[in-house]
């Protein structure tokens, strides 16, 4: 891998750290002691977790798709990007069956010491499921699992080597580096660092590019400069991204001629509300809607005033139902449906005669049906209560049976399991 050298530029962090390391060469022969190993030890282990943990959230995501797909060549380029940290040496991606989609193992067994094992010991080994988003009516899936184990020797020898530049030294001195190294850093970088923090922190999930960019003062041309310009361009692009998959799936759930929903929406939701009526037993109630002699609409007045008349009706009826609860669809052709949860039968009748209402004020004139001057629609009516025992399908062969006696008995009427109106 070719590394890019950094050029000393005045005034960058780079600098910035180099002249840290003289001042600090100049104070320090060596910083040590029993407090200052542990404290390292500490740090070292939270440094180690906060990347590992990094790392797992940052691939999380790729490696639940390439689970859910099973894709072997998407899973090793995530497995091969782990494995070629440093500090990890096993690597392994399985999908939801526990069968490896990719693994990478160092070629050499791996010898314990007891002062990797009193370190590092209960942290070596990681293990994460992968959930995938299916859809938005489903809960995150379990597709597979991301399992890595670290490098102990590699962590060992980073802490000896680290070990042997404190021991010796005093106390009074790792007091006074302490606060220097405190004074410097928190001016010059964990100030900056935690303002970016903190407006990460309280961005919104669903507007990142909203965010409240940080104005970093004196780093506006140095690497932390960079970084808030950087992150600024990550969350506007992220914003798009978002802006973009909340269209394509509200696209994805609407007809496109009378933008009311589709048959796939429809489907969707009459299975989750039917789930949710039966388990709390509640009242369920369906309504077809099927506009009457259309075929010989569409054949005198044409397909263009077809279709306007089709986003008319579809407008009615909408407006006629409460969207928060309810639903209407466009089921194919000129049939529509309607599902009403948590509705008997008495008040699904109710608001089938407001929809025949609103298609009749329309006043569109149909002078070629062959039952009415103007355009009409015909209803059938299925309800289910807690006594009954019709599956979802049932239900909606009932309630197009009931348009079915409806055509025939005249058209421009409602007719359900008793009523007739």
């Amino acid at each position: 891998m070719n590394k890019t050298s950094i050029p000393l530029r005045s005034g960058s962090l780079t600098s910035k750290q180099a002249l840290l390391t003289i001042l600090l060469a100049i104070l320090i022969s060596v910083i040590a002691g029993s407090v200052e190993l542990f404290n390292h030890a500490l740090s070292m282990r939270q440094n180690v977790a906060q990347r590992v943990e990094q790392q797992l959230a940052i691939v999380s995501g790729a490696a639940a798709e390439a689970a859910f797909q099973l894709n072997p060549d998407l899973a090793h380029q995530i497995a091969y990007g782990l494995f070629s940290d440093n500090e990890i040496a096993e690597v392994a991606i399985r999908d939801d069956f526990g069968s490896p989609l990719s693994e990478f193992a160092p070629t050499e067994a791996v010898e314990s010491s007891w002062l990797s094992q009193r370190l590092f010991g209960d942290m070596l080994h990681y293990q994460i499921p992968l959930n995938y988003y299916v859809a938005v009516d489903l809960p995150e899936a379990v597709v597979g699992e991301v399992e890595l184990r670290l490098d102990e020797q590699r962590l060992t020898q980073q802490f000896l080597d680290r070990s042997i530049s404190v021991v010796g030294s005093s106390v009074l001195e790792a007091f006074i580096l302490s606060l220097l190294i405190i004074a410097f850093f928190h001016y010059f970088i964990t100030r900056p660092l935690l303002k970016v923090h903190d407006a990460i922190a309280h961005a919104d999930p669903e507007r990142p590019g909203e965010w409240d960019k940080p104005q970093l003062r004196g780093h506006r041309h140095d690497e932390l400069g960079h970084l808030v310009d950087s992150l600024d361009h990550l969350l506007q692009a992220f914003q798009q991204g978002l802006d973009q998959r909340d269209q394509l799936h509200h696209l994805s759930h609407i007809d496109g001629l009378t933008g009311v929903a589709n048959r796939r929406h429809f489907d969707l939701f009459y299975q989750q509300q039917w789930k949710r009526a039966k388990r709390g037993a509640h009242p369920f109630s369906v309504i077809f809607i099927d506009i009457d002699n259309f075929k010989e609409f569409n054949d005198h007045y044409g397909h263009a005033m077809g279709d306007d008349t089709l986003r008319a009706v579809a407008q009615v009826l909408n407006n006629c139902i409460d969207p928060a609860h309810d639903l209407l669809a466009r089921y194919g052709g000129e049939e529509f449906v309607c599902v009403l949860p948590n509705q008997d039968e008495a008040a699904a009748l109710d608001v089938a005669q407001r929809l025949r209402r609103a298609v009749l004020s329309l006043a569109i004139p149909h002078a070629y049906s062959s039952t009415h001057t103007h355009l009409t629609a015909s209803m059938g009516v299925a309800s289910t209560s807690a006594q009954t025992t019709l599956s979802a399908a049932a239900l909606l062969a009932q309630a197009d049976q009931h348009l079915y006696h409806a055509k025939h008995l005249g058209r421009n009427r409602i007719e359900t399991r008793s009523r007739t109106a």
